[in-house]
C-alpha cells in the first residue's frame, strides 16, 4: 500500500467551520478574527472574558529531532492533540507561524505531515495571517530609513561603521556549509 503525500493529504480534507472548533473548545464566535475561510485568530479580549474557566494543563513540544521522513514538532503536536481528542479529552494545538524556509526549499513545512497535519498547509507555509511578514517589513522600512537619514547628511550622528543590525542565528551545524558560515560571519551575524 503507497501512502498518499502530505499534500494530497492536506487537499482532500475536508475543513471543519472555525466557529464549530472555537465552541468545541468553548470559545464563541464573536472573538474568532477570521482571514479567509481557513484560517482566524482568536482575539485578545478572549483573555478577559474566558479568565474564570479552569486553567488547563500544557503539553510543550520545544524541540525534536525530525526523522528522515520529517516527522517533526508539528507533527508530534499535532499527533498528541488527536491521540488526546482520540480518548475523549478536550485539546487545543498551538503552532507558530512557519519561517520562509518551506518555502525556498531550505527545510520541510511546518504543518505536520501525513495525517497529522495543519491545514490549510499552503496558508500555513504562505504568511497565515501576515502577522510575520508585517514584522519583516517593519524591519526593512526602518534599515531604509536610516539608510535615507545617513544619505541626506546625518544629523543623528549614527556611527555607520557600527554594525547596529546585526542578525541572530542558530550556531552553525553540519548542515551549514563553510562558505556559508564565512559570509554570515562577515554580515554580522551573532551566532547563539
Amino acid at each position: 500500500m503507497t501512502l498518499p503525500k502530505n499534500l494530497e493529504v492536506a487537499r482532500k480534507a475536508r475543513l471543519q467551520p472555525l466557529n464549530e472548533i472555537a465552541a468545541e473548545i468553548g470559545i464563541g464566535e464573536h472573538l474568532l478574527e477570521p482571514y479567509g475561510e481557513g484560517v482566524a485568530k482568536i482575539k485578545l479580549e478572549a483573555i478577559k472574558e474566558l479568565a474564570e474557566r479552569p486553567k488547563a494543563k500544557y503539553v510543550v513540544v520545544s524541540a525534536i529531532t525530525p526523522t528522515p521522513l520529517g516527522e517533526g514538532k508539528t507533527t508530534t503536536t499535532v499527533g498528541l492533540g488527536q491521540a488526546f481528542k482520540h480518548i475523549g479529552k478536550t485539546a487545543t494545538v498551538a503552532v507558530r507561524q512557519a519561517s520562509m524556509g518551506p518555502v525556498f526549499g531550505i527545510k520541510g513545512g511546518a504543518a505536520g505531515g501525513g495525517y497529522s497535519q495543519v491545514v490549510p498547509m499552503e496558508a500555513l507555509n504562505l504568511h497565515l495571517t501576515g502577522d510575520i511578514h508585517a514584522v519583516t517589513e517593519a524591519n526593512n522600512q526602518l534599515a531604509a530609513m536610516i539608510d535615507n537619514h545617513l544619505y541626506q547628511g546625518n544629523a543623528l550622528n549614527i556611527e555607520p561603521s557600527r554594525k547596529a543590525d546585526s542578525r541572530l542565528c542558530a550556531a552553525p551545524t553540519a548542515w551549514m556549509s563553510p562558505v556559508r558560515w564565512r559570509f554570515m560571519s562577515s554580515i554580522g551575524t551573532t551566532w547563539l
